[in-house]
């Protein structure tokens, strides 16, 4: 079975209300949240899962606070040896503007994506303001978009899996590694959401759905079966992963 490592490169980090993963909780709370292209290491074509910011803030305070470097995309394909040209195919977990950004570069690559999001991309309702469209045009033009209509393995070792929480094409990716599945999450969540604080499992709540999300309750219903799938768990944004590698 072919198997890889995950490396999740900093392009990017968020500044916000610590609400905005955790649905209805964390008010008030400030919180810095990285922003991965996750590179798949394995010995057959070099996926990304995303790609990222266009141009990161990188200042001390946000390295410092988030306790890893920041990177350009191309500084961040740098650490693991590669260039935008050098990606075979990116896997989109969604089109939000911070998750594509980078795709232009990759101009031999293959995009994956779910239909509604190239629907919300071209089309978005008022309140997802985080879909623009400018960021997708020239890989349309160029014949690189590459529809996911169902549940399959995308490449040896890994397979997608629609989760529609955070958005309506919201895509998870499980990918097996030396040490068992590992999924990078087709919502933007961070650990807690997982693993919530006592006064949350108070409420006999095993989990707590992203903070921006399609409907709570389906997406509370969706990261249980997430969780049960897979061995390792990748939160989107989870920024305890800055500078790991995992499997």
């Amino acid at each position: 079975m072919a198997t890889y490592r995950i490396h999740p490169l900093v392009i990017g980090t968020k500044r916000f209300d610590k609400s905005m993963m955790t649905y209805q909780y964390g008010y008030g709370t400030p919180y810095i949240i990285p922003i991965f292209a996750w590179y798949l290491e394995g010995d057959g074509p070099r996926i990304l899962v995303d790609t990222g910011e266009m141009s990161p803030i990188a200042s001390e305070d946000r390295k410092e606070d988030l306790g890893a470097d920041i990177y350009s995309f191309e500084q961040g394909l740098k650490q693991v040896g590669l260039t935008p040209e050098d990606i075979d195919a990116v896997i989109h977990t969604h089109l939000h503007n911070d998750h594509c950004e980078n795709d232009y570069k990759c101009v031999n690559a293959e995009i994956f994506v779910r239909p509604e999001e190239l629907e919300h991309i071209h089309d978005p309702h008022p309140l997802d303001y985080r879909y623009l469209e400018d960021y997708m045009l020239d890989v349309e033009e160029n014949g690189q978009i590459r529809i996911i209509e169902k549940d399959l393995e995308l490449f040896p070792g890994i397979n997608v899996m629609h989760t529609p929480a955070h958005t309506e094409g919201g895509l998870s990716v499980f990918v097996q590694t030396a040490h068992g599945t590992a999924v990078i999450t087709g919502f933007c969540v961070i650990r807690e959401n997982f693993n919530p604080p006592k006064e949350i499992r108070a409420m006999e709540m095993e989990l707590i759905p992203p903070g921006t999300v399609v409907n709570p309750c389906q997406a509370y219903d969706i990261m249980l079966r997430v969780k049960e799938k897979a061995d390792i768990l990748l939160p989107l944004h989870e920024p305890g992963l800055a500078g790991k590698v995992i499997g």
